[in-house]
């Protein structure tokens, strides 16, 4: 079976899984329950959220050697998620679905934001104590832990380790990065010097520089990952906010395109095919998906290690995840897309689109557009690193992490010289498979999640101690 021949066997796979009576309306609806549940936490709470951020930021290393800052838990999650899905992801969306896809890009966001927070505030609740001596959290944990390790419970986390690890090495955790990151570089070496390189070359280098972090652990991980995140999403931002106001000119017609064409079908324009609703729907929620992995049950992997005194302090540091990566710089690249016209030209695949598009206007953007793509996907890799192999560890035991080490540096080299349209096609269709598990053990353990956050706002929670994360304190004992 040839490239070609392959690529549409998964994409046709991946249109009937995304599907907008599929995993789109499993994802709002879950999300949409866990926001009713949570006396939609993601508006009312939203200010202790900022509140909580704002003080991690200048909080100290964490007390216990096992954890790590909330501050560092936020930032190691970003790095996973603010990736090159932001840039190429939401590219593509708009090429396939039309600019009607941001507008259920942010409908995911919004549910998500809820969803985050029940994954973050349940990674807490039941994070365990490995053999090696580590602490472990997410979703194989808390459906484990939460379903009494009933038979449903293993074969759900069973499968959400499995998966968790195919996305790792071989979708959006692992080779679409690479590979946008490849293609980035490509674009602006040539807009600089006028030279092509091979993709080879860029993808050397990204997997060096990912392999000399993944020695040090999630330490090293987080501690990189503290000052690389704030830093490469501010940069990101000022380019990308500076184009949106010099042309502020075209964003009344931007959302008017956005709202409008999110319930018509997007006529064909220039190079643009168009696109029906379904296919809006499904390349915004699952886009949204891939940048913001709400659902997804990567995230809580980070933040139920997270040195908190109350499983719903990290919860709230969850829905400024989401915020952060879709409703802001999602919606930057976006808006530069929609207001250059360029994505109706047919000439451009993913990252190339935004590189091009700001660099209408924003002198050398095609070189920041690589720089943050090389960033966004370096932090990426490295974030993802860490939950594939804490999902790797869960089904093989400690003793073979060097092996998913060596096997998952590897891959970020393939993914930089193999097709654009198949990694990105395996990519949403490994999250789909990662996420369904986790979907199913949130709905299961939303009484749990609902008491937690009750109980906590409430103030009768306050008392709510994870000091001893090896017996897994819960709310009651």
């Amino acid at each position: 079976m040839d490239v070609l021949a392959l690529t549409r066997w998964f994409e046709s796979i991946e249109a009937t899984v995304w599907h907008w009576t599929f995993m789109p309306l499993v994802l709002v609806v879950v999300g949409g329950i866990l926001t009713v549940a949570t006396g939609f936490v993601q508006i009312r709470r939203f200010p202790v959220a900022l509140r909580m951020v704002m003080k991690g930021a200048f909080s100290k290393s964490a007390k216990d050697s096992k954890t790590i800052t909330p501050f560092q838990a936020l930032s190691t999650a970003l790095a996973s998620t603010v990736g090159n899905g932001n840039i190429g992801g939401v590219a593509t969306a708009i090429l396939i679905g039309g600019p009607g896809a941001v507008f259920w890009m942010w409908v995911c966001a919004t549910v998500g934001m809820a969803t985050k927070y029940a994954e973050a505030v349940l990674g807490v609740h039941y994070r365990v104590t490995r053999e090696n001596g580590e602490l472990a959290s997410g979703p194989m944990y808390y459906i484990t832990r939460g379903l009494g390790n009933s038979s449903l419970g293993k074969t759900l986390a069973w499968l959400f380790a499995f998966f968790g690890i195919a996305t790792a090495m071989f979708g959006t955790g692992n080779m679409a990065q690479s590979n946008t990151v490849a293609i980035s570089f490509v674009a602006a070496f040539k807009a600089v010097t006028g030279n092509v390189i091979p993709t080879w070359v860029p993808g050397l280098l990204i997997t060096v520089s990912v392999g000399l972090v993944l020695l040090g652990g999630i330490k090293r991980i987080a501690n990189v990952a503290e000052k690389l995140v704030p830093a490469m999403i501010l940069l990101y931002l000022i380019a990308a906010v500076s184009f949106v106001i010099i042309n502020a000119g075209q964003l009344p017609h931007v959302f008017g395109l956005i709202f409008s064409e999110a319930f018509s079908p997007t006529a064909a324009v220039g190079g643009f095919a168009g696109a029906t609703v379904a296919q809006s729907i499904a390349m915004g929620m699952s886009r949204g998906v891939l940048s913001n992995e709400a659902g997804l049950g990567s995230a809580p992997m980070a933040h139920g290690i997270a040195d908190v005194r109350h499983p719903a302090e990290q919860g709230v540091v969850g829905v400024f995840e989401v915020f952060i990566d879709t409703i802001v710089v999602c919606s930057m690249t976006a808006f530069v897309i929609l207001e250059s016209g360029l994505w109706t030209s047919g000439l451009y695949q993913s990252a190339d689109l935004t590189a091009a598009a700001m660099s209408q206007t924003i002198p050398y953007a095609t070189v920041v557009v690589a720089i943050c793509s090389f960033l966004f996907g370096f932090s990426t890799l490295i974030g993802w690193s860490y939950y594939g192999e804490k999902c790797f560890e869960y089904i093989f035991g400690p003793a073979y992490t060097k092996v998913y080490r060596v096997l998952f540096v590897a891959l970020i080299m393939v993914g930089a010289v193999v097709s654009v349209p198949l990694v990105w096609a395996i990519g949403n269709l490994l999250n789909a498979f990662m996420a369904f598990p986790n979907l199913i053990g949130l709905a299961i353990l939303l009484p749990v999640v609902r008491k937690i956050t009750k109980d906590y706002f409430s103030g009768t929670g306050k008392e709510y101690s994870v000091d001893h994360p090896t017996t897994g304190a819960r709310i009651g004992n």
